[in-house]
Order: C-alpha cells, then sequence, then structure tokens
C-alpha cells in the first residue's frame, strides 16, 4: 500500500430536527392544548484513531463524510430521533487543520481518541414550549439549526521517540534494519527510501523505544528537491535526531564536514525549533576503515565541526557500536520523561553523558 501523509476531506454534520406545530384532539378533551414535541440534535462528525491504520490512503477514495440529520417532532409531545453521528478511522499521530482558515482543530495522537470536527446541528423548538396564559394555543415552532460543514486537511505525522537524519546512502536504513525489526529496502544506491519506515526497538522490559527514517535530504531540499523535506514534519515530534553521517564514502571528493553542514541549514530552513532539537552524530559504516583510520578521521570530523553532543561510530553489518548507541538512547529518554513527564515532545531535553568509542564492542 502507498505511504500517503496528507489528504483533504469534506466533513458535513447533521442538520437539527425542526419542532412540531400540533395539539391534542381526543374525544371528551375540547380544549387539549398545544402538544407538540422538539425536533431531534443532529449527528456530528468524529475522527477516531485507530492503531491499525498507518497511511491515509483511504481519504483518495472517500472524501465526503456526512451525518445524518436529526428527526421532525411529532404530536403527543413525542420528540424526533437524535441524527446518527459519523465516526471516521484515522491513523494515530494524525493532525487537522481548516483548510479555508488554517486554524488547527486538533491531533489524534492515541488509538480509541476520538476528536470532533463537525458539530450537529441544535434541535428547534416544539409549539408546547411557547403555551402561556395570553397564548393558549401557540402556532409557532422554531426550525433546527444547521449542522457545521467543513473542509479539513489531514496530516499524518509518524509517533516516534528517535528520528534519523542524514544524506541518501548514509546507512538510516541499514541502522534501522539492524536494530529493529523492521525491513526497509536497503541497497548500494541512493534514493532507496521513498517514504518513512518505522521500526520498534526491543531493549528490555519498559525500555523499547520507536525509531524513524525518512528519505535522504539533499543539498536544495527546503526549495523543493528530493523527497527527505516533503516528510522531515515526520520528525517534528521526536525526543531524539540521529544524524548518521557515510565516514568512509567511496568517493574522497565527498567531505564528511561538508554533508553534515548542508544538513544542518536544510533543518534551518525548514523549521529552526527542529533544528534546535537534540541531536547527535552517528558515523556509519566504520567496518569500511581499520582503527587507525577511523580514530584520524574521527577525530578530523569533530574538531572541524567543533561538535559538542555526543558521538557514536557504528556499523550496521558488523553489528559494532550498536549496543552502546542502544543503550545511550534508553537513558536519555528516560531523562526527558522524569524530567518533563506531562510534556508530549518537549522541546529541550537532558544531557546524556557521551560514551567513549570502543570499535570492539558490539
Amino acid at each position: 500500500m502507498k505511504f500517503v501523509d496528507e489528504a483533504t476531506i469534506n466533513v458535513e454534520a447533521g442538520d437539527g430536527g425542526n419542532g412540531c406545530v400540533s395539539f391534542r384532539r381526543e374525544k371528551y378533551i375540547p380544549r387539549g392544548g398545544p402538544d407538540g414535541g422538539d425536533g431531534g440534535d443532529g449527528g456530528s462528525v468524529y475522527l477516531v484513531g485507530d492503531s491499525g491504520l498507518n497511511t491515509l490512503v483511504d481519504f483518495r477514495h472517500k472524501r465526503s463524510h456526512r451525518a445524518e440529520r436529526g428527526q421532525n417532532g411529532m404530536g403527543r409531545q413525542m420528540t424526533g430521533r437524535k441524527g446518527q453521528d459519523v465516526l471516521v478511522p484515522v491513523p494515530v499521530g494524525t493532525r487537522v487543520t481548516d483548510g479555508d482558515t488554517g486554524e488547527s482543530v486538533g491531533e489524534v495522537l492515541a488509538h480509541g481518541e476520538t476528536l470532533l470536527v463537525a458539530h450537529g446541528g441544535q434541535h428547534g423548538l416544539g409549539n408546547i414550549h411557547f403555551k402561556s396564559s395570553t397564548n393558549r394555543a401557540p402556532r409557532q415552532a422554531t426550525a433546527g439549526t444547521a449542522g457545521e460543514r467543513r473542509h479539513l486537511r489531514l496530516e499524518l505525522i509518524v509517533l516516534a521517540d528517535v528520528g534519523l537524519l542524514g544524506l541518501p546512502n548514509a546507512g538510516k536504513s541499514s541502522l534501522i534494519s539492524a536494530m529493529s525489526a523492521a525491513h526497509p529496502k536497503v541497497a548500494d544506491y541512493p534514493f532507496t527510501t521513498l517514504y518513512p519506515n518505522l521500526g520498534v526497538v526491543g531493549a528490555g522490559s519498559d525500555r523499547s523505544f520507536v525509531i524513524a527514517d525518512i528519505p535522504g535530504l539533499i543539498p536544495g531540499a527546503a526549495q523543493g528537491a528530493g523527497l527527505g523535506m516533503q516528510f522531515l514534519k515526520h520528525l517534528s515530534r521526536t525526543r531524539l535526531l540521529l544524524h548518521l553521517v557515510d565516514i568512509a564514502p567511496m568517493d574522497d571528493s565527498i567531505d564528511p564536514v561538508s554533508q553534515v553542514r548542508e544538513i544542518e541549514q536544510e533543518m534551518a530552513q525548514y523549521d529552526p525549533a527542529l533544528a534546535e532539537r537534540e541531536r547527535w552524530l552517528v558515523l556509519s559504516k566504520i567496518d569500511l576503515l581499520d582503527e587507525e583510520s577511523l580514530r584520524v578521521a574521527r577525530d578530523k570530523l569533530l574538531a572541524e565541526l567543533d561538535w559538542k553532543a555526543p558521538v557514536f561510530c557504528v556499523s550496521s553489518v558488523a553489528r559494532s557500536g550498536l549496543k552502546a548507541l542502544e543503550d545511550a538512547i534508553v537513558r536519555h529518554l528516560q531523562q526527558v520523561r522524569e524530567s518533563a513527564p506531562d510534556v508530549d515532545m518537549p522541546d529541550e531535553t537532558s544531557e546524556v553523558d557521551q560514551m567513549p568509542y570502543d570499535p570492539t564492542r558490539s
């Protein structure tokens, strides 16, 4: 199934039922008086989180969702039936905005969570409400109000604890495949990742976390080049970013320092807040270098970048350095949850001590 993370839909709540004008007509009761009942409320439209969905592709085929109109009131003070609500399932992580005004409607962040997007119309009143000592036979009733009609824009943002950044072919898909049970496409050419991939890393009881891989960024992405910028929004809810850099590029003319700066520039142009998020440097493909060459390349890169955040050296093929990275991520996420338990995705995160590099540790 093709990954679709944006869709537009039209929602239409039901109108309220009209009130009834009626009078009691029974034998031996010549002056029964008014007995018109109220109409029923119109049905509303709700979005409901469904963890079984992971794409918005269904909305490519069904764009309109309409709730039922409320039934009109009836004689004998009978109230009309309420219109049936419409529940529209959406993937967890769906953000909703008004397509006409750009106003934020809300988000659906949990399975079973409901979000009201179109309120049903109010019922009309029957003539029984208008009787008085001076108006004993009222012939007025009110009509039900119209239900809300809205044009909505749905945006799916995957929920992950850790997000992967990097240029194409930096080793992001290999890393998520090695650390989790996810099986994204891995090949020896760039742009193998066309859609975001999610993987769950099981690090023991209550120590699991979700990692997200998006298509690689390229220079000019902020102006629309490539695919990565289209999906960069999926990193907005992550607590930690891992910036992968190929420490042993096949082309000697490629400079890892320039690669890091290019990604930083594209992130800053896309969203300055995302560029300020906690970001660790992960040097990949270390199995292609001997220990001395790796040390020299690593020290040179960190010196030129003046890098202060944690740094890790890994090889997804040799499974080297993965355990150290995994343990550090678990500790960092635990610190974040303890420092801000009520904040879903904090802007600032706690520092984690950098672990020394050990090429023999796996």
